[in-house]
């Protein structure tokens, strides 16, 4: 038993309940960041061993509703279509071309596109469709 002055000062300090809060909060910040870095598992694909040196910059060509010609996100005329994708082809000759025109959008718009493409030579070209549902 300790015998001690009721005026008298403790010499040491119990840390015990101090360290359990501490484990505690730990085992809590452990538990926390696994459970987010998990996230959603995917099966992803699998790639080659060797890395790819260089990525073909593959272009966007849409045409909306009212006619309006973009290359990538950027409004266009049909003569500055050319004079881009002239400059994509002569840097990148198998230069990617992807065509995404409204369904309702005139027939003759998508055909001057694709003489366009024609007279440039651009062999690579899709053109974007939707799945239809069933």
């Amino acid at each position: 038993m300790d015998v001690r002055g009721d005026n008298q000062p403790y010499d040491d300090i119990n840390v015990t309940p101090m360290l359990d809060l501490a484990y505690v909060l730990l085992v809590i910040f452990i538990i926390m960041t696994t459970a987010t870095v998990q996230g959603i598992k995917v099966n992803l694909p699998k790639a080659s061993a060797a890395p790819s040196l260089a990525k073909p910059q593959t272009k966007a060509v849409t045409i909306t509703q009212d006619g309006t010609i973009y290359l990538d996100t950027f409004p266009v005329t049909l003569p500055e279509l050319e004079t881009r994708l002239r400059g994509y082809k002569a840097v990148n000759p198998a230069l990617p071309v992807v065509i995404k025109a409204d369904g309702v959008v005139q027939y003759q718009k998508v055909v001057d596109v694709l003489d366009m493409m024609g007279r440039l030579e651009i062999t690579q070209l899709g053109l974007v469709t939707q799945r239809l549902v069933k």
